[in-house]
């Protein structure tokens, strides 16, 4: 009898559930607001990406630097960066740099810190215990099949000069 008021009450417990159960997380990254200034590009609330990330505000600052190439600095709370830059660029830079240095790669939680092991950078998970080298993953350009041959005549259009 006792069986039956059970698997009775699973069944009722099972049909109270939502059909589609909504993914709920708890990390999210704020989107970069960003201020165009000319050929300046200035990330208001840079700061606060660093915090959700829980990483040095340096260290994604050298990151972005290096993948944009481009120079820039901090100041105060936000990032100064002097190229003219979209939201969607810098989006998916701060995807990647997410992805290399924060989630972790067995369970994919945000729950890292990074420590230095000798020269290499450690990517330590505190909530599975897992420990990797960060591998900066370095993008390779395809050799052009285009190449200038010596002797050959082509067409250039110059779109714009400096100095």
């Amino acid at each position: 009898m006792a069986d039956d008021d059970y698997l009775a009450l699973l069944d009722r417990a099972k049909s109270s559930l939502p059909e589609k159960i909504e993914k709920h997380e708890r990390f999210s990254i704020p989107d970069p607001d960003i201020l165009q200034e000319g050929k300046i590009t200035v990330i208001r609330n840079f700061l606060d990406i660093t915090d959700a990330l829980r990483r040095d505000p340096l260290h994604l600052l050298q990151f972005l630097l290096r993948e944009m190439g481009a120079p820039g600095s901090l100041e105060g709370r936000r990032a100064v960066l002097k190229a003219k830059l979209n939201a969607n660029q810098l989006s998916d830079r701060i995807a990647n740099y997410t992805e290399t240095f924060v989630i972790c790669s067995e369970c994919k939680l945000p729950d890292t810190r990074m420590t230095k092991d000798g020269r290499i950078l450690v990517l330590e998970c505190d909530a599975c215990g897992a420990h990797r080298p960060v591998h900066v993953r370095k993008a390779i350009k395809p050799e052009s099949p285009d190449a200038i041959k010596e002797g050959e005549v082509y067409d250039l259009l110059i779109h714009d000069v400096g100095r």
